[in-house]
């Protein structure tokens, strides 16, 4: 990541650093970051070219319905590059984001 990541993706680096050992799916990330996914999506699309997240698909099973859905996970660049992003900024990016713990 060449350049200095914009508010929004501290957001979300911000909402992957609260949970780093777990994965997560776009919707818990438009939930935790306040951000609408036509901003989500591309911002986790341009973290995986830059392979600062990985993903997987997974077939997820409610009592309607079987569909897949597709879990994001930061890899151990990512967590550099995240923690540097969000640190002088870490209770800011908190009172921002409506999911994100205070």
């Amino acid at each position: 990541m060449g350049r200095r990541p914009s508010t929004a993706t501290r957001l979300v680096f911000q909402a992957f650093l609260d949970s780093p050992g777990d994965e997560t799916y776009g919707f818990e990330l438009v939930r935790a970051t306040g951000l609408p996914s036509g901003t989500i999506y591309p911002i986790l699309r341009r973290l995986e070219d830059d392979k600062l997240i990985k993903s997987r698909w997974a077939e997820v099973e409610t009592e309607t319905q079987r569909r897949r859905r597709r879990y994001y996970m930061l890899t151990a660049a990512g967590r550099r590059v995240a923690h540097a992003a969000t640190v002088e900024q870490r209770q800011a990016l908190r009172l921002l984001a409506p999911g994100l713990a205070p």
